[in-house]
């Protein structure tokens, strides 16, 4: 899951999207500040392999 927090007018917004492109996307259209994050959870499919 990727998030963007956008910060305008003394406004803070989060923003949540499935895949970095879209994400990417997004941002290219977005006026004031603004952090692109990765969210990773422990149980993701990504860290079940090579587990017994």
């Amino acid at each position: 899951m990727w998030i963007i927090t956008h910060y305008l007018d003394s406004n803070i917004s989060m923003f949540e999207y499935e895949t970095e492109e879209a994400a990417r996307e997004a941002l290219k259209y977005m006026k004031g500040s603004k952090i692109l994050s990765e969210v990773i959870y422990y149980n993701d499919p990504c860290f079940q392999q090579g587990v017994a």
